[in-house]
């Protein structure tokens, strides 16, 4: 029982093609798939945003969201107001009260 192909045995050009086209196609997705773990990496992989140590909040307030921009940063309030920050020095500088469509 010999399983080996046939030397004389040669492939119909079609086929050589389409052995050709599939082994492409994988190389091509290999790199696809090395490349987009490349991105995710690197994108994740730099240095994280420094966040304040602390944040002093005026007297009942309750933080819901927090954002960061370029030298300050804005808490949003439960009581629907913006109170945006210094980040250098942590000093409010700036509150908007945000209207509700109720």
């Amino acid at each position: 029982m010999d399983n080996a192909p046939d030397p004389e045995f040669e492939l119909p050009a079609s086929l050589r093609v389409l052995r050709l086209l599939v082994t492409v196609l994988m190389v091509v997705m290999i790199a696809g798939i090395v490349i987009i773990v490349g991105l995710i990496w690197s994108r994740y992989s730099g240095p994280a945003v420094p966040m304040p140590e602390v944040i002093t909040l005026p007297a009942g307030t309750t933080a819901t969201a927090f954002t960061r921009g370029a030298g300050w940063y804005a808490v949003v309030t439960a009581d629907n107001r913006i109170l945006i920050f210094d980040a250098d020095s942590g000093a409010l500088t700036q509150e908007i009260a945000l209207q509700t469509a109720n």
